[in-house]
């Protein structure tokens, strides 16, 4: 590919709910990452490939920093701080409808200690504040620049990646043109369910689920496939939350995931769920393991 072709590995940081994984899946033109309105929806690095004729540009969306409480937390900030110790450039992503705060100063820190480049990305840029918080924000950090864009409205996505290949070294493409991520599918599918969880339920339910997918089987005809998973819940409560009366809210994150994983496999798909009681998971390293944040 010569000289021309530019290649790297993009971390995308910022505190919760700045729209990181909207932005990731905005500049994919495709969903590789769950999204909602809830804190702390991302728990893993996840991976997304951006491939164009010139570049190939492996973004790294991570959970948002913040103080954690539990191993679960402890274990989403080490996701964040390998992130930022394994790339070529990070985007720092804030909330321009916001004037900076507390946990911005904070990650601004982090990051300068790593003496990794990194951008300014200034999100909501349709809800964007007053100008002296741009110029707040900027001064967090010596930035190689500053771009102002709408995961929504796809405002200066384009000026964004333009800017962040122009600083990428020539490399190799690292992955194929029609791979968009690299994440396991069980992976993928156990993140539909969680998204639905996220969206149906409220108060402490959604911090305390995680889903294990346990079996993928395409049918001989290859026109529909089985899916068994398990939502895992701290309290019997929660279960009772999950389950809903009658089984009402079950089969309401069943059908809502079961149109996700459809768009996905291209195929009709039997999903099987049910919801179990792993006490104080969160707390727990083996249960953690277990679940798959190792």
């Amino acid at each position: 590919m010569g000289d021309t072709y530019r290649s790297g590995f993009v971390a995308i940081i910022g505190r919760p709910n700045v729209g990181k994984s909207t932005l990731l899946n905005r500049l994919l033109g495709q969903k590789v990452a769950i999204v909602s309105d809830k804190p702390q929806t991302t728990r893993n690095q996840i991976r997304g490939i951006l491939t164009l004729p010139h570049a190939q540009v492996v973004f790294v969306d991570t959970p948002g920093m913040h103080k954690p409480f539990h191993c679960l937390g402890e274990y989403m900030m080490r996701e964040v701080r390998g992130a930022l110790g394994d790339v070529d450039l990070v985007l720092l992503v804030v909330d321009g409808s916001q004037r900076p705060g507390e946990g911005d100063r904070y990650i601004a820190a982090e990051l300068a200690d790593t003496k990794v480049p990194s951008l300014l990305v200034i999100n909501k840029g349709d809800k964007l504040g007053p100008a002296e918080w741009v110029t707040s924000y900027e001064a967090l950090g010596d930035f190689l620049d500053t771009v102002v864009v709408s995961a929504v409205t796809g405002q200066g996505l384009s000026d964004l990646v333009g800017k962040l290949i122009q600083r990428l070294s020539p490399g190799p493409q690292y992955y194929p043109d029609d791979m968009v991520s690299d994440q396991p599918l069980k992976f993928l599918l156990g993140e539909y369910i969680r998204e639905k969880v996220l969206e149906l339920t409220r108060e402490e339910v959604p911090h305390a689920v995680a889903v294990e997918v346990e079996e993928v089987s395409p049918r001989d005809d290859r026109d529909l496939t089985d899916i068994r998973a398990t939502i895992y819940v701290e309290r019997d409560s929660q279960k009772g939350i999950i389950i809903g009366k009658g089984g009402r809210m079950l089969r309401s994150i069943g059908q809502l995931a079961r149109v996700e994983m459809e768009a996905l496999l291209d195929c009709q798909v039997n999903l099987q769920l049910w919801v179990k009681v792993k006490k104080d998971w969160r707390e727990q390293e083996s249960a953690l393991r277990s679940l798959g944040y190792t």
